[in-house]
């Protein structure tokens, strides 16, 4: 099994690497060929206990996502995410239980239910690679990340709940949403700990790979102890990568530059071999069909994918139109409290922090999704590694007979691998169609960009003047002319080149060290501008990642001069 673990591992990664490299969507590719390798004699059956599947590949890949996600962007998407990653997963598990209990009565309610929770979780993973490479806006991006953060817990909770209840537990209602709430406060309570530890530890500890083998390990733990609380163990994770990942920036550049293509290499392995043992169940699913009629099987299989394919539209849509009437109207609300004067009152009388009416406007409204862009969000429903692996979970439990529980691995299988190959291959042409990638905001992050360079050129500036006082008191005046060109030459606002080189090497030069200081210490500044932009939402945080990474590149590339320097010009 070993070996055979090891071969599949480096299979998977070659295909995916051949997928990148001709531009295909890898999980697809490597789902293809997996299915195809199944039927081949010498390729034997891998047979791995879903729990395990769970509590190995779930709580890297979910941190991993978290960290990349945008917090300010989560945050206000959180109305659309919150429907998608809870009510519509509700909605899916009911509708496909009634689905599947009406067409395979055997199952019972509780085993139809139970098969619904399975089945409602899309899998963000091809969504994303495809969104990403065809270039989709980042407020698509955003919903359709941060829904498959929160989804997964809520299906595996409802999961825990109907197992429960098959196993003889009477449960109400009241006490399915009770462990709902103790799912999700214990949840997130275990991830935020560990979140600020990590961060701590990120803050003081300045050995890159001890941080990056320590940010390795941690989800597991934070999973592994939400779950023994009684919590969501996905939750837990979640919290803790949009917490570290929100205050990643106040970290060393290193631990960045270390962490970035680490996770970048543990995607790949994971999601590689995640979507090979998709594939390589077919053989498996074969086998389960000859315990049952093979044509009941399909029947509930094809019912059970139509139901999980057109819930999602028939959801969203009236879902967000709901969601506009009622922005409507507290948008009409506050604008009554503006004209009458009771906003201003009302927020100094409760002694709160002052919020002007822009960013309370702000607050009060989603951001804006067009039909385009939930047809998108609509059709980028693809199920994956959470409903396969608790679908072989859900194989183990006692109470279900065999005819069940082969029933539920066959549909979950077939939902699966139908929803990767149908929308998965097809959601390219959507978008190219609905012209949705083209939709970028390319001008309004040009200008966001220009601002803050502004800014951070003021910043700058203040800094400078700052340091030039404490160098006139330390240097003469040779050498506060050096000072000078190197003002003029980090502010880009020199105009000769060459005679500053000129003055810089014909002048007395301070210390390589007081230089050094001088220069991390303007970009310090710079990266305390992108921070204040980011936290006054006047700066998208991808977009702010994207400027750091530039400021990183310049430490590194001032760290990397400075190692190579000859030891004679110290």
């Amino acid at each position: 099994m070993d070996a055979t673990l090891f071969y599949v591992l480096v299979g998977a990664v070659i295909v995916a690497a051949i997928a990148r490299w001709r531009g295909w969507p890898a999980p697809l590719l490597v789902t293809v060929v997996a299915l195809a390798a199944s039927f081949l004699p010498f390729i034997p059956e891998m047979d791995l206990d879903g729990h395990l599947l769970l509590n190995l590949v779930l709580p890297p890949l979910l941190y991993s996502a978290a960290l990349d996600v945008s917090f300010v962007g989560f945050k206000r998407s959180l109305p659309q995410i919150r429907r998608l990653g809870i009510w519509l997963v509700l909605l899916t598990t009911a509708v496909v239980g009634l689905v599947a209990w009406l067409i395979m009565p055997s199952l019972t309610l509780p085993g139809a239910l139970l098969l619904g929770a399975i089945v409602a979780p899309p899998d963000a993973v091809s969504a994303a690679a495809i969104g990403r490479k065809l270039g989709l806006p980042r407020r698509i991006m955003t919903v359709l990340s941060g829904e498959s953060l929160i989804n997964d817990a809520t299906s595996l909770t409802l999961y825990r709940v109907f197992a429960a209840v098959i196993a003889g537990a009477t449960l109400t209602v009241w006490d399915g949403i009770w462990q709902f709430a103790i799912a999700v406060v214990v949840g997130v309570v275990v991830g935020l700990v560990f979140g600020i530890i990590l961060h701590q530890l990120r803050m003081r500890v300045a050995d890159p790979v001890v941080i990056g083998t320590f940010g390795l390990l941690v989800p597991f733990g934070a999973y592994a102890i939400a779950e023994h609380l009684g919590g969501s163990g996905v939750l837990a994770v979640v919290a803790m990568g949009l917490y570290v990942g929100f205050n990643a920036p106040r970290t060393d550049y290193t631990t960045r530059q270390q962490e970035a293509p680490l996770w970048l290499s543990a995607d790949l392995l994971l999601e590689s071999f995640v979507f090979a043992y998709i594939g390589l169940q077919f053989r498996r699913v074969l086998s389960d069909l000859g315990s049952e009629s093979v044509e009941h099987i399909l029947l509930l299989s094809g019912a059970v994918l139509l139901a999980v394919l057109f819930v999602r539209p028939l959801f969203i849509y009236p879902a967000h139109a709901w969601a506009r009437w009622r922005e409507r109207g507290r948008l009409r609300r506050l604008e009554r409290m503006v004209a009458t004067g009771r906003f201003d009152a009302r927020r100094q009388k409760r002694g709160r922090e002052t919020i002007t009416e822009e960013q309370m406007r702000r607050r009060l409204t989603e951001p804006a999704l067009d039909w385009k862009d939930n047809a998108v969000i609509s059709w980028a429903g693809m199920r994956g590694v959470v409903t396969l692996a608790t679908a072989l979970a859900a194989a183990d439990l006692a109470a279900l007979d065999v005819r069940s529980s082969h029933a539920i691995v066959v549909v979950a299988f077939i939902v699966t691998v139908a929803t990767l190959m149908l929308q998965g291959l097809t959601l390219p042409v959507l978008i190219k169609r609905l012209g949705v990638a083209g939709d970028v905001d390319h001008e309004e992050d040009a200008k966001a960009i220009a601002a803050v360079r502004a800014r951070s050129r003021e910043a700058g500036k203040a800094f400078l003047a700052a340091q030039r006082e404490q160098w006139a008191a330390k240097y003469g005046e040779a050498e506060m002319k050096a000072f000078d060109a190197f003002t003029m030459r980090m502010t880009r606002v020199e105009t000769d080149t060459d005679r500053v080189q000129e003055v810089e090497e014909s002048m007395p030069r301070p210390s390589y060290d007081d230089l050094v200081a001088l220069t991390k210490g303007w970009l310090h500044v710079r990266r305390e501008v992108l921070l204040a932009e980011r936290d006054a939402d006047n700066l998208d945080e991808e977009l702010m990642r994207e400027l750091m990474t530039a400021i990183d590149a310049e430490e590194l590339a001032l760290d990397t001069k400075g190692a190579t320097r000859p030891q004679s010009r110290a």
